[in-house]
């Protein structure tokens, strides 16, 4: 055979298989991307209800499909059963949710919050979380909040059993606050901030340093597969993030749209909430890095774990540089 022949032989074949990989990458591509939206992530609701990411993604083909998560633990939940692919939550909580062997990794910070603080009815006895040695509080296991709870106890000298946790959703936490079933709760804005303004709750012990950054996690196997697709939705939420800040007013009115709750009290959320940082950087490492070194002393992570390692295969560093 000649050469000129066998050449053009061998760039039919190459040209063949080529075209053989890229329809199996194509084939396997998600025709869908699962995201999660929460009153506790603004930004993610300006991303939902502008459809940012719907058009990020629509000349690949590629849906969205929204799924509301209640607090962390929901959205570490769904991510650990692959029922979403973009989950946010605190990063403390993240940390435990890798801690305890959930698959997911680190790609965005959504906000800085005073998302948490320790509340008590108006005519509460409660002045301090000295006073909470033996009364009952309503508390999510597995979100900031909780985290929040832990730390404030060890910091008064107190443990989880001088208390009574009672493990509740965030809207059912509120609901047995003031119906006088709890001594305490665990807030989270923004129904932390409805309580505190609609029933006179007070929130008698704040620390906003101890508040964990809000984080925008995805699950591991999906950012291995589809890095590109990764980069996609942080750049929309970076969209979603700048029209938030350029654009207060109307993300007041976004939240008062979906929540339902007056304007003041989401206006209360808004003055807890920072919305200027986006990468996962040296300040909010060590935040959560001290986080999970209290919580390993209080009990909440076992002894043995390297927390500083699981932070390490938590944050992925790959996608820093699309959030600006």
């Amino acid at each position: 055979m000649p050469t000129s022949r066998r050449r053009l032989l061998s760039l039919l074949a190459a040209g063949l298989a080529s075209f053989s990989l890229t329809n199996v990458a194509l084939a396997q591509a998600p025709r869908e991307v699962r995201v999660d939206f929460a009153t506790y992530n603004p930004v993610s609701l300006v991303l939902k209800e502008r459809g940012i990411l719907e058009r990020a993604l629509a000349r690949d083909g590629v849906s969205v499909r929204w799924v509301q998560s209640l607090g962390s633990n929901k959205a570490l939940e769904f991510l650990n059963a692959g029922s979403l692919d973009f989950g946010s939550t605190a990063g403390a909580a993240a940390l435990i949710g890798r801690v305890n062997g959930n698959p997911i990794r680190a790609v965005y910070v959504y906000s800085r919050p005073e998302w948490t603080a320790l509340v008590t009815r108006k005519d509460s006895p409660v002045t301090s979380v000295a006073d909470l040695k033996g009364r009952r509080i309503a508390v999510t296991r597995g979100t900031d909040p909780h985290i929040f709870l832990v730390r404030s106890l060890r910091e008064a000298g107190l443990t989880e059993r001088d208390v009574r946790f009672v493990l509740l959703q965030h809207p059912d936490g509120r609901t047995a606050l003031e119906r006088g079933d709890v001594d305490a709760w665990a807030g989270l804005d923004p129904l932390m901030a409805a309580a505190e303004i609609e029933g006179g709750a007070r929130l008698f012990h704040r620390n906003a340093e101890a508040n964990s950054w809000g984080i925008l996690n995805v699950r591991e196997a999906f950012a291995r597969e589809h890095p590109a697709l990764v980069r996609r939705v942080i750049e929309a939420y970076e969209e979603a993030r700048a029209w938030a800040l350029a654009n207060p007013a109307e993300l007041k009115q976004f939240l008062v749209g979906f929540t339902k709750l007056p304007e003041p009290v989401v206006a209360r959320q808004l003055e807890r909430t920072e919305l200027t940082h986006s990468t996962i950087g040296p300040a909010q490492i060590e935040t959560i890095i001290q986080a999970g070194l209290a919580l390993q002393e209080a009990g909440v992570i076992p002894a043995g774990t390297d927390v500083r390692a699981a932070l390490d295969a938590l944050v992925d560093r790959r996608f820093g540089i699309a959030a600006r």
